[in-house]
């Protein structure tokens, strides 16, 4: 959430979507991360199920939000 905050106040289209990128990255390294912790046993299938499924929603509203500022 920061990088998109961070771009937003930029006020350049570029960089916005520069950070919506970042953004969108970091959703990834969280889903990553949760496939370890349920490697590890540190969580419970269904709290990383649910924690994924948020993640990957999450970063389907950023790209179309990206999208958005691409198409104009």
């Amino acid at each position: 959430m920061n990088n998109i905050a961070e771009g937003f106040e930029r006020r350049s289209p570029a960089e916005f979507a520069h950070l919506l990128n970042i953004a969108k990255g970091s959703c990834g390294e969280i889903r990553s991360m949760l496939y370890l912790a349920e490697d590890l046993n540190y969580l419970t299938l269904e709290t990383v199920q649910h924690r994924r499924e948020s993640a990957l929603q999450l970063s389907k509203g950023i790209e179309s939000l990206a999208k958005s500022l691409r198409d104009k």
